[in-house]
């Protein structure tokens, strides 16, 4: 009877025990934390902190509300709050965009949530930081732009074959998943070799499971997003396991090229100390290159058709410049490097589309050691955002700035890290040109064979955390007579 209740108690006495730690080390962070002068701010709730109120604004298509009403309200500059469980302090503004990308493994350094280091495992055994250093050195070899020249052809021929079988002979589209399709299929052919519909479709599926899951609450429950992203990671990752070992036997034998994808890249460089990487790294490599190399490009794309549907003129413009291109190819002549180098209005245009949609919200660093900004003290192990929206619509640096205007770009373009959707600096994605390039390929393929209009004039974009439409962009398509 003793030994049962005992044991009854026992989980209170647990809960009390570590309840009393946190409270102490909570106390003991907020002592040290009321002697240094931190950024002005509110951390909201207990636990939660304004992560809720953070998402909402972006869920009621007001992504930009959450960090202009604290930058009136507290500073310009920097302020505190407390997202996803940590205490952060969001950086505002070019100041702001500069410091954190110019300090990158100085002061700060790239910050995962936890669910991203357990849905990739081999991130696990060195850490989801490592793992982006690593990332940040290898792939600018095959990202970079010379490298990229070869693969434009391969690029228009799968658009040309997406068009086919998505949008010749449709009077009405779905903008959104079908450009989640087509970037979907470059990565699957530019990164691992698959070009097969049908394959493509099979990996597609699992992976629209897993992005939705790698950013939610990190409970391995069945049901929960996040559960259901890691049954998806496996499945994927059973698949390129099994592409990875016969790539390995194929490139001995000569039957696969050094240059035909990242995958061979992988395979064949290695790291600084001459080590190459294992076959579950690489896999987690490309699962982690096949999510970002799509979903932030098809967003890009899907606000693109948005805006060239409401703005006439400038689809007029971007129609001359792509129909210049066309006629000066001869038939079934794909696309090539000088091509896309003509393409300065059409780049222009998805620059501005990108201003005011940036697929990109922002992004977390983490402190290294504690350090002074704007007068304010930052104290190690502090989480850091910063913002898209702290400049893309900032009448400072972009004058009437809910004005469409691609001129914006035209010579020198906006001041340095005011237009940040690719970050700036040392910091700048590995993945920018590839991105201009299958943006730009997609707005050849459709100008030159469409006119299109809304099918839903008003409908509501939400943040989730791209920005989408929410039906998801129905246009009505006018084909160009031949």
């Amino acid at each position: 009877m003793e030994t049962s209740s005992l044991t009854s108690l026992l989980p209170i006495a647990i809960l009390s025990v570590s309840l009393l730690l946190s409270l102490t080390i909570l106390y003991k962070h907020k002592s040290k934390a009321s002697a240094a002068k931190l950024p002005p701010g509110n951390t909201g709730l207990p636990f939660i902190g304004e992560t809720i109120k953070f998402l909402l604004d972006g869920r009621r298509g007001h992504p930009e509300k959450f960090i202009n009403d604290r930058m009136k309200k507290f500073s310009p500059q920097v302020f505190r709050t407390s997202l996803l469980g940590e205490p952060t302090a969001v950086f505002c503004g070019a100041a702001g965009n500069k410091f954190l990308f110019s300090n990158e493994n100085k002061l700060v350094t790239t910050w995962w949530p936890d669910s991203v280091n357990k849905i990739f495992p081999s991130s696990t055994q060195t850490s989801s930081i490592e793992e982006s250093k690593k990332m940040r050195k290898l792939l600018p070899g095959f990202l970079k732009p010379e490298a990229l020249q070869r693969y434009i052809a391969i690029m228009d021929m799968i658009a040309q074959r997406h068009f086919a079988s998505g949008w010749d002979n449709k009077k009405e589209v779905m903008v959104f998943p079908l450009a989640k399709n087509f970037t979907f299929w470059l990565a699957c052919r530019l990164f691992v070799n698959i070009e097969d519909p049908d394959h493509v479709a099979k990996f597609e599926e699992s992976f629209a499971v897993l992005a939705s899951g790698i950013i939610s609450l990190p409970l391995d429950i069945p049901g929960t997003p996040f559960n259901k992203a890691i049954k998806a990671s496996n499945l994927i990752r059973k698949e390129l396991l099994a592409i990875i070992k016969q790539r390995k036997i194929n490139l001995v034998e000569n039957r696969a090229m050094a240059t035909q994808d990242i995958l061979s890249y992988m395979l064949l460089t290695p790291d600084e100390s001459g080590q190459y990487m294992k076959e579950l790294d690489i896999s987690d490599k490309i699962l982690g290159l096949l999510i970002g190399g799509h979903d932030t490009a098809s967003a890009a794309i899907t606000f693109v058709m948005k805006y060239l549907a409401e703005l006439p003129e400038v689809y007029e413009k971007v129609h001359k410049e792509q129909m210049a291109i066309a006629n000066s190819k001869a038939p079934g002549e794909l696309l090539n490097w000088e091509d896309l180098q003509k393409m300065k209005y059409s780049w222009n245009v998805a620059c501005e589309v990108m201003r005011l949609a940036p697929p990109l919200q922002g992004a977390f660093r983490e402190a290294l050691h504690d350090f002074s900004y704007a007068g304010f003290s930052i104290p190690k192990g502090w989480k850091l955002y910063w913002s898209v929206h702290s400049t893309h619509r900032n009448q400072d640096f972009f004058p009437e700035p809910e004005k469409f205007d691609p001129s914006r770009f035209e010579g020198s373009g906006p001041a340095p890290y005011t237009f940040v959707p690719f970050g700036g600096g040392p910091r700048m994605c590995p993945g920018k040109e590839y991105a201009r390039l299958e943006i730009l390929v997609f707005m050849y393929n459709v100008a030159k064979r469409f006119r299109w209009e809304k099918s839903l004039p008003d409908e509501k974009i939400i943040v989730d955390p791209m920005p989408i439409p929410a039906k998801g962009l129905s246009v009505r398509l006018r084909p160009h007579k031949a």
